[in-house]
Parts: structure tokens; sequence; C-alpha cells
């Protein structure tokens, strides 16, 4: 795993972060690109855990956690 990058799944309720890879088969890969989680994207976690409760852009998604773990970012720091 690239430095500094983490499972999506390991963020906490208010945390942000940019995602830098999304992994799967292309179908899931696809579908979360059209929904806006790619690489290069920034994602709110509203809520942690399972199912994660993202915001990214002006929508909002549900996660369960092993999707979660494919997603890896790299957190922002103020």
């Amino acid at each position: 795993m690239p430095a500094n990058l983490i499972p999506l799944e390991l963020l906490n309720s208010g945390e942000w972060a940019d995602v830098a890879v999304v992994s799967g088969e292309p179908g899931w890969v696809t579908r979360l690109a059209e929904l806006g989680v790619r690489i290069g994207s920034r994602l709110h976690v509203l809520q942690a855990g399972s199912p994660c409760l993202l915001e990214v852009g002006e929508s909002r998604l549900s996660l369960r956690s092993d999707w979660a773990m494919q997603i890896l970012v790299r957190p922002v720091t103020a």
C-alpha cells in the first residue's frame, strides 16, 4: 500500500479525504465513478462504521464496510 493511504473504512465521522485508489471488479469501479467516487475526488465521512455514510460533492452515499475497504484514501489535514 502506498505511503499515507488508508482504507476508507478506517476514517472517523467528520473526516475529509481524497480518493487515491478504487479497486474491485470493473463494474463496481465504474458505478462508483458515476456516483462521484473516483481518483482525485474529495469526500466527507458523515457517519463512520457499517454502513458508512459519505458526502461526495452534493450527493450522499451509503457503503458497506467490505466496499469501503476497496477504496484507499489520503486523509486531508487542516
